[in-house]
């Protein structure tokens, strides 16, 4: 996987849980949990995506 592909994923990623966490209203324990979630997912595919899981 190339490496600007990889970046650009993150960037759109990370825009896309600010929008959330700025303008959806939601319980700051939903947020954790769901802030959580998409960093986990995130970890695991950057992982997978390297190599060494």
């Amino acid at each position: 996987m190339p490496l600007i592909q990889l970046v650009v994923t993150l960037i759109v990623v990370g825009v896309l849980l600010w929008l959330v966490n700025t303008y959806i209203p939601m319980q700051s324990t939903i947020k954790k949990i769901i802030n959580a979630v998409v960093i986990i997912v995130v970890l695991l595919w950057l992982l997978r995506a390297f190599g060494l899981l």
